[in-house]
């Protein structure tokens, strides 16, 4: 079993995180059951934790800051930590989305990840990784935050219509991301359209990718294969794929239509209705 005290505390977020939530629990003489007493877990799990084999949750950390009376440190902290469990090549450009004034996005296979609700998320994280899926998950929950911000970026989405088509976790679980898609369409700041079928060829057609806008920095491209990501300000790039993106949103169905076209598939493929090993009810 790992020691406490041989983890290094500048290693990692959540090596760090980990001691300081025994530090600060030996401080108020606490015993890590009675602890989990307080926050309403077991005293194994704080003990995980505290030897960095298990990725605290944000509501696990301010039920901790809660007891502790830390003023919200971990809290803040949890955040990084999440964010330090994301595939190396794709932190840079969490850290850039979570700045971000302006996304623009278009998806030709997946739902955007921060429209994305947890079990469409979990089913995508379990197709290639058998292991760290709840803490990728956690990691991509996170990313979600910068919606609930006070003054949110401004998101638009372009979503090819293949992917309201793919079933991904089964009936239900696209049942509830397409209505989380519309419950997205009412915001103030967010804007879904579909790219239908009949758009035929198109300038997304090199597949995904996203433009970052900032308010005192240089925009950035985005776009991403099996293990790795491309990034860049290049401004040849940028501009050539912002009149790209801009004929894909031409291209696109308005708001209204899309959301008429993301209902009828909800309700066509995706509504209540007997599965296979399932029997109808008379």
């Amino acid at each position: 079993m790992v020691n406490i005290r041989d983890l290094d505390p500048s290693a990692s977020p959540l090596d760090y995180y980990g001691s300081e939530l025994r530090r600060l629990r030996e401080e108020a003489k606490l015993k890590q059951e009675d602890l989990g007493g307080i926050v309403f877990c077991t005293g194994s799990l704080i003990g995980q934790i505290e030897t960095a084999r298990k990725v605290p949750t944000r509501d696990f950390s301010e039920r901790i800051d809660a007891a502790l009376g830390t003023g919200g440190f971990f809290s803040r902290l949890v955040g990084l930590v999440l964010r330090s469990q994301l595939p190396t090549w794709f932190q840079p450009y969490a850290e850039m989305e979570a700045k971000a004034a302006y996304i623009s996005t278009y998806q030709a296979q997946v739902v955007y990840g921060l429209l994305q609700t947890e079990e469409y998320a979990r089913a995508l994280l379990r197709v290639d990784r058998t292991e760290r899926v709840e803490e990728l998950l956690a990691a991509r929950m996170e990313r979600q935050r910068v919606l609930e911000r006070e003054q949110p970026p401004v998101v638009c989405v372009v979503l090819d219509e293949a992917l309201l088509h793919r079933e991904v976790g089964g009936r239900r679980v696209m049942r509830e991301q397409l209505l989380h898609l519309l419950s997205h369409m009412s915001r103030q700041w967010t804007q879904v359209q579909v790219l239908p079928f009949s758009a035929g060829e198109h300038a997304g057609m090199i597949g995904s990718f996203t433009l970052l806008r900032f308010e005192d920095d240089p925009d950035i491209f985005y776009s991403e294969s099996y293990d790795s990501a491309h990034m860049t300000a290049n401004s040849p790039v940028i501009r050539e794929r912002s009149l790209g993106y801009a004929r894909v949103q031409g291209a696109a169905l308005s708001p209204e239509e899309s959301a008429a076209l993301i209902a009828r598939v909800m309700e066509e493929r995706y509504g209540d209705r007997p599965g296979p090993d399932e029997s109808a009810v008379a």
